[in-house]
């Protein structure tokens, strides 16, 4: 038994919602550099648009030399990309300066 409520989500925009993650990744401390976000030389994370969503990951640990990187994630609404650097805040609290 669903309801309509005569509304939907406003369409997903995945160009204006990855200037937002950037903007959510740099005041999180990270540094853009070619789609891949860094803190102090180590690659944290990547994203890319990738036709109408936005691909993103993030490593396993920071590394300086070849990162591993978990499985990726599509973002495909407003609410992925909040849940996506949400979970990397919490990744960049959980690392400490040692693993880096």
């Amino acid at each position: 038994m669903s309801e309509e409520w005569g509304f939907a989500p406003p369409p997903f925009k995945p160009d204006e919602a990855l200037q937002r993650l950037r903007r959510d990744l740099r005041e999180a401390g990270l540094t853009e550099r070619e789609g891949r976000f860094e803190r102090r030389g180590s690659v944290i994370a990547r994203t890319a648009v990738v036709a109408e969503t936005i691909e993103a990951a993030v490593v396993k640990k920071p590394s300086r030399g070849s990162p591993q990187w978990q499985p990726g994630k599509t973002l495909k609404s407003g609410a992925d990309v909040r849940d996506f650097v949400n979970h990397l805040k919490k990744q960049l609290s959980a690392w400490s300066d040692d693993d880096e």
